[in-house]
């Protein structure tokens, strides 16, 4: 059941890394370029606080994902394979990888463009698949012991006892 829990917890993670990774550093990045960020109320108004609180909420809940042993290795491990995998692709295909980017067009697609062709994503990647090299992420918390019976004698058992 943890696995499978892990499993929607890695689309849950992919989807925070595409809305809220890309589409934060699409309009972060926007925001610098623009000199947006100059100005002392640059920070009051809400469309200039979104971006950095989306990219907050994906590595927060990355934080999460990675440091909580009792979540399964695939919540971080398949998103991170994918990106690693996407990443090689990018490096032996170029273009061919970044058709592949879902939502052409949009500003989600363009920040995670740019994470993916940047190589952060290959980095992220990285660091995400580390949970799956841990043999204590993939065994519950809770340990089988065998309960003896109380009324078993080992002397009777081997026939030691006349």
């Amino acid at each position: 059941m943890r696995h499978i829990t892990g499993f929607f917890l890695a689309l849950a993670m992919s989807a925070a890394l595409f809305f809220g990774g890309g589409g934060g550093i699409a309009r972060f990045s926007a925001l610098a370029a623009g000199q947006g960020l100059r100005s002392t109320n640059a920070m009051t108004d809400l469309h200039n606080v979104l971006p950095p609180a989306a990219l907050l909420g994906a590595g927060l809940l990355l934080g999460i994902l990675l440091a909580v042993r009792r979540i399964s290795a695939l919540a971080t491990g398949l998103p991170g394979l994918i990106l690693l995998g996407w990443s090689a692709y990018l490096l032996t295909r170029g273009q061919h990888a970044l058709r592949w980017v879902p939502m052409p067009g949009s500003h989600y697609a363009a920040g995670f463009t740019a994470m993916l062709s940047s190589g952060a994503l290959a980095l992220l990647g990285a660091g995400m698949i580390i949970p799956l090299f841990m043999p204590s992420r993939w065994r519950s918390g809770t340990s089988e012991v065998e309960e003896y019976d109380d009324d078993f004698s080992v002397t009777s058992a081997l026939g030691l006892v006349p």
